[in-house]
């Protein structure tokens, strides 16, 4: 099994990662998955995204006694059909990372820094964030506003999202952890502050938040 690391966080919630060293093969046999995944699983021609799938499933076994039940929300958001635990998932081809509270709205998200973050300037990042940009390690800011980006909103579970005037990080050097303040501003101009934790490891950074 590949579990690549399961930490507790304060306030109850849990981060865990899942390294995707297995085959197809291999990872069905770690997991129980339900029928209707299954079927899911069949139509999806991509090998590692089979693959990324069934790692998640293979995490969530690990981390809950007896098989659960992903739905999803009109937006994508994943919950559980038979657990009142929030959830939060996202995966690379490398990894899967799930983070869980029992009861907090949670967001994750963990991206690749072998991607090329550059198009993320022109459509996510506000002229303010733009401003703030470090020249010597400009893919793995950008990387970091993204990723922080996508766990917000995750955590906020809602369509049409404009990242560049909705999501603002505010200023922060990138590091190979640290945290993040961010601002969520609604359709109607209610404010959001939030607090985030980012890390940096094997070529990836990973961004979360509680509550």
């Amino acid at each position: 099994m590949a579990l690549f690391f399961s930490r507790d966080l304060d306030g109850g919630a849990t981060v865990s990662v899942w390294e995707i060293v297995e085959s197809e093969e291999e990872l069905l046999s770690l997991c129980s998955v339900p029928n209707d995944e299954l079927e899911e699983l069949q139509l999806i021609r991509s090998i590692d995204r089979r693959r990324e799938r069934l790692a998640v499933r293979a995490l969530l076994n690990q981390l809950f006694d007896g098989k659960v039940y992903l739905g999803h929300h009109d937006n994508g958001r994943p919950f559980l059909q038979n657990s009142l635990i929030e959830i939060s998932i996202s995966h690379t081809k490398r990894f899967a990372a799930v983070l869980t509270h029992p009861d907090d709205s949670v967001g994750i998200d963990i991206e690749s820094l072998d991607r090329n973050f550059s198009a993320v300037e022109k459509k996510a990042l506000s002229p303010y964030e733009i401003e703030n940009l470090s020249e010597k390690n400009r893919n793995l800011h950008l990387a970091i506003h993204w990723s922080a980006k996508e766990a917000i909103y995750k955590r906020m579970s809602l369509s049409d999202v404009d990242f560049a005037k909705q999501i603002e990080i505010k200023r922060f050097s990138p590091k190979e952890e640290g945290e993040l303040e961010a601002t969520f501003i609604q359709k109607d101009g209610e404010e959001l502050e939030f607090e985030l934790q980012y890390e940096v490891f094997e070529g990836h950074v990973m961004a979360w938040l509680i509550g």
